[in-house]
């Protein structure tokens, strides 16, 4: 496979690990153990059954606890650990012909960075989602989840068939996440303008107010 495929592969899929940790982990197991892709010599522990039934329990309990309002978030927190560092798995396996130490590099710039990005812009709807959970007693943040996890299982899937068109419609995911987390910080930002606004306020209020 060419070099730019594989490239365009590896990012495609740390996209899908930047909605679920362990999915696309699991398939891509499931699709090495099958022959069906070639993976870097150095990552062919992918395929192994102990590291296929590590990818499948987990895989489980992702997909169970993410359904449930609250843990969705804790998921969310720990996923800022572990799913970059799953992209950056999967970034590098790809890169079939490269040295240890190049794909690792590669791997994390560019695996770990899409799927960082990727995960931000998702844990950001999701809190949104949540304040508005009186509304939909939940089943809002439970639809957004099984709609993340068809997403996922259909991101490998047109990575694995069709690298160009997924890393295309990674680009567009990529540019959404940006523009979601971009439009959560500014109302921080004016937050915190305000509060030093208003300590300042209440520094020249100070003298008045001790005499």
């Amino acid at each position: 496979m060419d070099l730019t495929i594989q490239i365009l592969m590896g990012v495609s899929l740390a996209a899908c690990a930047g909605l679920r940790a362990w999915m696309p982990l699991l398939i891509v197991s499931l699709l090495v153990r099958a022959h069906y892709i070639a993976v870097n010599p150095s990552f062919a522990w992918l395929a192994r059954e102990d590291a296929l039934i590590v990818f499948a329990v987990a895989t489980l309990v992702e997909f169970i606890g993410d359904k449930i309002i609250g843990l969705d978030h804790l998921h969310d927190a720990i996923g800022t650990f572990i799913r970059p560092a799953a992209g950056a798995v999967l970034a590098s396996s790809m890169l079939t012909h490269g040295d240890p130490l190049t794909t690792t590099v590669l791997g994390i710039v560019a695996g770990g960075g899409t799927s960082f990005t990727i995960h931000a812009g998702k844990a950001v709807l999701r809190a949104k989602s949540s304040l508005v959970a009186p509304a939909h007693g939940g089943f809002g943040n439970a639809s957004l989840s099984l709609g993340e996890d068809f997403l996922t299982g259909a991101g490998v899937w047109t990575a694995a068939h069709a690298p160009v068109v997924a890393f295309l419609v990674t680009l567009a995911a990529l540019v959404a996440a940006g523009w979601v987390v971009a439009h959560a910080v500014k109302p921080g930002k004016r937050g915190m303008a305000w509060l030093r606004g208003w300590a300042r306020g209440r520094e020249w209020e100070a003298p008045a107010n001790v005499s």
